[in-house]
């Protein structure tokens, strides 16, 4: 099992340090602890427990097969969100929330399919034959499309939760997932609204070391959820295998 964070890793990793008292939401009242200095400090008791309902959530998500995407567009936070949905093969958006990513996703998926085609054409002889100017245009087509799209190329239908840091700047990001019934599970600071997600960690959303703590803990979550699964589908086939020889054998009993 993924090991638990304790109260002292949080700490160290700065993870309640939230905002300047006069920036805070109201609503996040009752995850902070006290004021020090003008800047609330969050209850890190509360984001172990956030933390351990989220947990066990996503981990129940990824063993049904579906999908958690991902969502970071914070300079500090794209490097380690990018890495371990790459490592955990999940859908990320780390670049810039394109409008309609959820809510209008036939359209992205015409974008897909169309970074799909230019890079088969890249691939094809014709490419080659083509003028230089076109070849350039083409190969800036895909970076484009790549650039933005890159972390979603596999996903052929809607992700089943987003994982959010910063909810604040990724809140169209969280109004589609909302309009679509998409779980979101986020790292919320003092500056947040809570309530426009399903599974709120509060948590200092600012620092690399805060959302790198938070990510890799996930990330863990994810991975055992993974091979829970993974089990599951050789236990049932182990099963289905027991159940035909035993059919075979009952069988034969039968006919002799």
């Amino acid at each position: 099992m993924a090991e638990k964070l304790t109260y002292q890793d949080l700490l160290d990793a700065g993870v309640h340090f939230g905002h300047l008292t006069r920036k805070w939401n109201p609503k996040m009242a009752e995850y902070i602890f006290m004021e020090n200095n003008g800047i609330h400090l969050i209850d890190l008791n509360k984001t172990m427990k956030c933390l351990d309902d989220a947990s066990f959530a996503m981990k129940n998500i990824v063993r049904s097969g579906r999908k958690i995407m991902f969502v970071a567009t914070k300079k500090q936070a794209k490097d380690i969100v990018t890495d371990e949905a790459k490592r955990l093969n999940m859908p990320f958006v780390t670049e810039r929330w394109l409008g309609g990513m959820l809510t209008n996703f036939a359209t992205i998926r015409k974008s897909l399919k169309k970074l799909a085609q230019i890079e088969k054409l890249m691939k094809d002889e014709a490419f080659a034959n083509m003028a230089k100017r076109e070849r350039l245009t083409v190969s800036r087509e895909k970076a484009k499309l790549e650039r933005l799209l890159g972390g979603i190329t596999d996903l052929n239908r809607l992700p089943a939760a987003l994982f959010v840091i910063d909810v604040k700047r990724e809140h169209i990001a969280v109004t589609e997932a909302q309009k679509l019934n998409i779980p979101v599970f986020a790292m919320v600071d003092t500056n947040s609204d809570p309530t426009t997600v399903d599974f709120p960690i509060p948590a200092n959303d600012d620092a690399f070391k805060s959302i790198s703590i938070i990510t890799k803990h996930i990330g863990k979550v994810i991975e055992e959820g993974l091979m829970e699964r993974k089990k599951d589908k050789e236990d049932a086939a182990h099963k289905k295998d027991e159940d035909d020889k035993r059919r075979v054998d009952e069988a034969v009993e039968e006919a002799k």
